[in-house]
């Protein structure tokens, strides 16, 4: 099977089936879209390579589904609502049953947000997955990393940390290891995440700031910082713990949470007077919204033990050990 062949057998999609928003759409050099009038174009591109970002024993079809889902994530981040992307495979070999179902799983997900696949490449390679996707959002509304300010609550969408879990399970450094039923669980979360498009939706004109968990909780709050030029107190009894966690060690525990990353969670910040709307679209999305902190005009980012309400004037805190450090491309895992 060539190259157009490929295309036209997995990715080109007949009329009718699917979305189908774009002006000009797969099969020109170009395609063509148009944001609805009073409109703005939310843009985000990542790639995915094998034994980088994903395991080699991952099902394609789960494959195909994170491939798309981890951007969307990102347009979630921003408050976008999804409307196309484009699609760049590097493959070892033409696959025709690997290639069935890794589109499975990329259509899956792209036609539960009405997000149509507009065009791309093929090429020849190590497996490698590169997804630029495109979103609305109304004009002046898109949730920024910049603009959390002092006094703000700190949330996060949830349970950070199975992901990490599952890749330690994978590693062999769980001691006990998890059970059968434990580890489907927290390998479903590492390799088919939930993008919250609904909450990010949901938290413009609610949230000040938003970033999606993908390299560690700590480590992408510390973005939101720098970029707003603030700094922040965590709660560390305010964590959110999941039942799968919870037989843990409090150490594996906060590893998990706050340095485990790959969880495609939504951190963000909002001003206390928003409480009760935070805390009612969590509940009509049917997803758990845990308050774990503020933000502070003191730069830095520091934990400490205790209630969050009343909140202490002067909390004892602890600086952030190295291990929590974000996931960096070309450092490694912290």
């Amino acid at each position: 099977m060539g190259e157009f062949d490929l295309i036209d057998t997995f990715f080109r999609r007949p009329p009718g089936v699917g979305p189908h928003r774009s002006v000009v759409g797969n099969g020109d050099d170009c395609a063509v879209i148009a944001p609805a009038a009073g409109m703005q174009l939310a843009i985000s591109t990542d790639t995915l390579v094998e034994g980088r970002h994903f395991l080699s024993t991952v099902s394609p079809a789960r494959l195909g589904h994170k491939a798309l889902a981890v951007n969307l994530s990102d347009l979630a981040a921003c408050g976008a609502e999804p409307l196309a992307f484009t699609l760049a495979l590097t493959l070892p070999r033409v696959d025709e049953a690997w290639l069935q179902g890794f589109a499975k799983g990329l259509f899956d997900l792209a036609d539960e947000h009405n997000c149509e696949l507009i065009g791309g490449d093929t090429t020849a390679g190590p497996l490698a997955i590169g997804i630029t996707v495109m979103g609305e959002v109304p004009v002046g509304q898109a949730l920024l990393r910049s603009g959390a300010r002092a006094d703000d609550d700190i949330w996060v969408s949830g349970f950070p940390g199975l992901a990490r879990l599952a890749l330690e399970a994978f590693r062999g450094t769980l001691h006990p290891t998890l059970s059968a039923e434990a580890f489907e669980v927290t390998r479903l979360a590492m390799e088919r995440p939930d993008p919250r498009v609904a909450l990010g939706v949901g938290l413009r004109g609610v949230a000040s700031a938003a970033i999606d968990v993908s390299d560690g909780l700590l480590g992408d709050l510390g973005h939101v910082l720098r970029r707003s030029r603030v700094g922040a107190s965590l709660c560390l009894d305010a964590l959110p713990v999941s039942p799968w966690l919870a037989d843990r060690t409090e150490e594996v525990q906060r590893d998990c949470i706050l340095a485990g990353g790959d969880d495609y969670e939504l951190v963000f910040t909002a001003p206390p007077a928003q409480r009760a709307r935070v805390l009612a679209l969590g509940a009509s999305l049917g997803l758990v919204l845990s308050r774990i902190g503020r933000i502070e005009a003191e730069a830095g980012l520091r934990l400490w033990h205790g209630e969050l309400d009343p909140w202490p004037e002067d909390p004892a805190r602890q600086a952030v050990p190295n291990r929590w450090t974000s996931f960096d491309h070309f450092r490694g895992a912290p």
